[in-house]
């Protein structure tokens, strides 16, 4: 009896406590009195009084609830507001990111105030609940950092619904009548949250902008460009302003230029450009020396800083590269006509001029404001055949693509338009190529998607790009000029102070994700140097990326390994760049697509002109600001890349592709395809001959009874099973898995300590 007292007695405890807790959860910055406590919980006998501080005090015991100086009660926890990002996600498991680097913390829908994904936001505490995790409830929506969204409008009875993918919005979007702004049903549009009612469950909004129906090319494209908000058309007014500048340039200002129309020069791009931003001229000089010069559209002479073309492209940073189009940093008339080099027209350009010896040595350089006149505009393939045909092609690029023309005879004359020059600058690159990985770059070469597509903009077919010889011959040129522009800035004699110039900027591998990186491809019999000097630790990781060359894992070893790499950005203090192992670097090379190469432009004039240092604080900002816009616009295009083929894949269900494992999880593994690199997912429902379980240490899901491994880069057969467009997604169905040998442990350690868009 006793016992049952005390029992019934403890329950009655226990459920006053949580009275207790509800209450302060709903008051975080309440402090209750004794009699308040009584008053609230409705505790009016002596007995019910004493349950309510017998069960208080234990709170209090517990560290959920505090005593103040005058005895009073309230939450134990922090009561002080705290500044952050809010996190939505769709399931509801909303977070609050605290700005001082602290873990996130849960916060409810019911308290969070309506905040949108990303809001900066002031949140407190909630009391804490018994057996439950901390959480936070949203006080103030400081700033809105999104409040559009894009998204399928449903149009019925005068009113709307935005239907979006988006994973940062549970609910869809209500819009009135008088907001549809004459949107149908079915449009693809992007709606402005206008108001978000505290008792709604839904968010008010109105139209913005009408794209187009569903499904139309131009309407999935600018919607993409809208999702990430970036810019979908040109403004009029900076394309009036563009118009008006004069296309003829004035002897005057030929005169105060170096001449360089004389020299053999020509442009090297993909097929289809029209924005020709640098261009490659070569001349025999004496003793065996080289004249190579980089010449750089000179966009500064056009675009004067803060002017209504300056502001826009500043506020653009970048040209947007989709899979079907460019959204240009600068107005047409500019990048594809005035600033482009042009065959056979007088360009200004600005121009590094350096003086090389046959091993690719530097022995002079200078750098002036030119005017050129390119002889010949080349695509890569068109340089490309010519070095294959000459004789001039690394082994490796003839072992990819089906077509290679027939190499001449050794000792043939060489063939083709300025074969002497390309053949040169060829060799002139490897050499450079070869100081530089000597030196300890870093060989990140990834193969690039491409489609072709016709006139509505649907994928007729896909295919992978390679990076040959042509490409590389460019790249190393680029590299060489941005790298010497940026040591005559940067470095300076010691106890000087270097001007303010925007580097390109590569910081070291995290050591944790180097760590886990190298546990990865120890699975496949590897070793990773993880600690030790940088050059050794890059020594070590080009070492890996040269061992799993043709191998059934390279494919997904490489994009680990880029994965546990830092990003590239801009920044004005200079730490090198890690993935080149350059000490100064910067981007130069690129003013008609790229803001920071304008601004790197600018400087180096001023400075030529004995101009003092530019304001760190005005640059760095600016170096921030593109250093965003740049991962904004490669999101759009991996997202654009993404629904191309899905588009493209969407016409071919029920057929079957080759391919291999690039992905395993909990709920299924990823397959990519080796014809067109698109890449889906084989649910774990598909996988119904046993039950599998995932091995996150060994990257595996097993059969928990026949024990059948899917590893990484294992080679399977699928069906196309499924294709949403508007989620961007594939699923696939398993149909076979190329056997192979296990790949080999990785050996013993022996007695001695072992180490661990450039």
């Amino acid at each position: 009896m006793k016992n049952k007292n005390t029992t019934t007695v403890r329950l009655k405890r226990r459920d006053q406590a949580e009275r207790i807790l509800e209450l302060f959860e709903q008051n975080p910055l309440a402090e209750y009195s004794a009699k308040s406590l009584f008053r609230e919980l409705g505790a009016k006998t002596h007995p019910a009084k004493m349950l309510v501080l017998d069960a208080a005090d234990d709170l209090v015991r517990d560290d959920y609830l505090k005593r103040t100086a005058s005895g009073n009660y309230r939450s134990a926890a922090p009561t002080h507001l705290m500044e952050g990002t809010f996190v939505r996600k769709r399931n509801g498991r909303n977070s609050f990111l605290p700005d001082d680097g602290g873990q996130s913390i849960l916060v409810a829908e019911r308290n969070s105030l309506h905040a949108l994904d990303g809001d900066r936001v002031r949140a407190t505490m909630l009391a804490r609940r018994r057996g439950h995790t901390r959480e936070a409830v949203i006080v103030e929506v400081i700033e809105h950092t999104k409040n559009s969204f894009v998204g399928t409008i449903h149009v019925e009875h005068g009113y709307g619904f935005l239907i979006t993918e988006s994973r940062s919005l549970a609910a869809d979007i209500f819009i009135p009548k008088g907001n549809l702004k004459g949107a149908k049903n079915g449009d693809k549009v992007l709606v402005e949250i206008t108001s978000w009612p505290q008792d709604a469950k839904s968010p008010v909004g109105r139209v913005k902008d009408i794209f187009g129906q569903k499904g139309e090319n131009n309407a999935e494209m600018n919607a993409i460009l809208a999702e990430f908000e970036l810019p979908y058309r040109y403004p009029q007014r900076v394309i009036d302003a563009a118009d008006k500048i004069p296309t003829e340039i004035s002897k005057e200002e030929i005169a105060r230029r170096e001449d360089m129309r004389a020299v053999t020069t020509f442009t090297i791009d993909p097929h289809d450009a029209k924005d020709f931003d640098d261009a490659l001229s070569l001349r025999k000089l004496g003793n065996g020396l080289w004249e190579v010069g980089v010449h750089i559209a000179d966009v500064s002479y056009y675009v004067q800083e803060n002017d209504l073309i300056d502001r826009e492209a500043r506020d653009r940073a970048t040209s947007i590269y989709l899979v079907d189009r460019t959204i240009p940093m600068l107005p047409e008339k500019l990048c594809n006509f005035l600033c482009s080099l042009r065959p056979d027209e007088d360009k200004l350009a600005y121009s590094v001029v350096f003086q090389l010896t046959e091993k690719g040595e530097v022995k002079a350089w200078h750098l002036a404001h030119t005017v050129i006149r390119s002889n010949r505009r080349f695509a890569y393939e068109e340089v490309q055949e010519i070095l294959e045909r000459n004789g001039e092609a690394s082994p490796e690029d003839l072992q990819t693509g089906t077509h290679h023309p027939e190499a001449l005879p050794k000792g043939s004359p060489l063939e083709g338009e300025y074969a002497e020059e390309i053949v040169v600058l060829n060799r002139l690159a490897k050499e450079l190529r070869a100081a530089r990985f000597k030196h300890g770059s870093i060989a990140f070469d990834r193969p690039e998607i491409r489609f072709e597509i016709d006139e509505t903009g649907h994928p007729v077919s896909t295919y992978i790009k390679i990076a040959k010889d042509a490409n590389k011959l460019v790249e190393e040129f680029m590299l060489l000029a941005n790298r010497t522009v940026a040591e005559s800035i940067g470095r300076v004699k010691k106890g000087n102070k270097a001007k303010v110039l925007p580097y390109r900027i590569h910081d070291v591998p995290d050591s944790e994700k180097l760590e886990k990186l190298s546990a990865f491809v120890g699975h496949f019999g590897y070793r990773l140097k993880t600690d030790g000097s940088k050059s050794e630790v890059s020594r070590s990781l080009n070492k890996l990326l040269s061992d799993v060359q043709g191998k059934r894992e390279s494919g997904m070893v490489e994009l680990v390994t880029l994965r546990a790499m830092q990003k590239a950005r801009y920044s004005t203090h200079n730490i090198g760049h890690y993935g080149l192992m350059f000490d100064y670097y910067t981007h130069f090379t690129s003013p008609i697509r790229r803001y920071p190469d304008l601004m790197v432009h600018r400087l180096l004039t001023r400075y030529a002109e004995g101009g003092r240092s530019a304001s760190q604080e005005k640059y760095e900002d600016l170096c921030e600001h593109a250093s965003a816009m740049e991962q904004l616009a490669e999101q759009a295009e991996r997202a654009s890349i993404k629904y191309k083929q899905v588009e493209f894949m969407a016409d071919r269900l029920g057929q079957e592709f080759e391919g291999s494992v690039s992905g395993v999880s909990d709920f299924g593994i990823y397959v990519e395809l080796t014809d067109n690199g698109c890449e889906g997912l084989v649910p774990m429902r598909n996988l119904d001959d046993d039950y599998y379980e995932y091995d996150e240490r060994n990257y595996c899901l097993v059969g928990r009874r026949n024990h059948r491994r899917y590893s990484l880069g294992d080679k399977v057969t699928i069906k196309v099973e499924r294709a949403d467009i508007d989620k961007r997604q594939l699923d696939f169905e398993l149909i076979g898995v190329e056997k192979h040998k296990p790949t080999a442990a990785p050996p013993k350690p022996s007695g001695k300590k072992k180490g661990r868009r450039r």
